[in-house]
């Protein structure tokens, strides 16, 4: 009996760990490739946050990095600025260490953050379980949109459904993005043994 109790506790605390649309998602401090920490707070005049899960060896997440700049390029001079973090242990994968992270950043020159969710907490309270996976925020943190970035990670030229694009224009209308949740198509996160 207390083995079931324990586990209908720890189901119900994972559950809740993860984000939906309409929930309030925490804030952070983490690592950038650039030694410093960054938050979300430490963007005050944001109208929102594309905040993007991602890592340096998934072949999803290369085939995204490229529309995550011009994503990056386009909307963080409107207020909605893209996180990228990445939640890969790099003892599993030492492609997604900080030293590669690095090198990564500078060799595709991003100019958004990309932090390094070092304890592999961030991931788990948003709910993240591929690479890439979007979590489109409001200025309040709340959810406004989960999922996939677009509808086709091999060819861009082939995208029928920008779905972030559309919740990003939604939301800057002061409309509810729809759809609001899009299945991540990815790698799975690489977790610590």
């Amino acid at each position: 009996m207390i083995k079931v109790l324990f586990f209908l506790l720890l189901s119900s605390l994972t559950i809740s760990a993860q984000l939906k649309v309409g929930d309030i998602a925490s804030d952070f401090q983490l690592m950038n490739t650039d030694d410093k920490n960054v938050s979300l707070a430490d963007y005050p005049n944001a109208k929102g946050f594309i905040v993007v899960f991602t890592c340096n060896h998934c072949p999803y997440a290369k085939m995204y990095e490229d529309r995550l700049i011009d994503l990056h390029k386009k909307y963080a001079s409107k207020g909605y600025p893209v996180i990228a973090i990445n939640p890969n242990d790099p003892d599993v994968v030492p492609e997604d260490s900080p030293a590669e992270m690095k090198k990564r950043s500078k060799s595709k020159k991003f100019k958004f953050p990309y932090l390094f969710d070092a304890k592999q907490e961030v991931y788990v309270k948003y709910g993240a379980t591929k690479t890439p996976h979007v979590f489109l925020l409001d200025k309040n943190r709340m959810v406004k949109y989960i999922g996939a970035i677009d509808d086709n990670p091999r060819e861009e030229k082939q995208v029928k459904e920008k779905f972030l694009e559309n919740a990003v224009s939604s939301l800057d209308m002061g409309k509810d993005p729809d759809p609001s949740v899009t299945k991540a198509i990815g790698c799975s996160i690489k977790k610590k043994s």
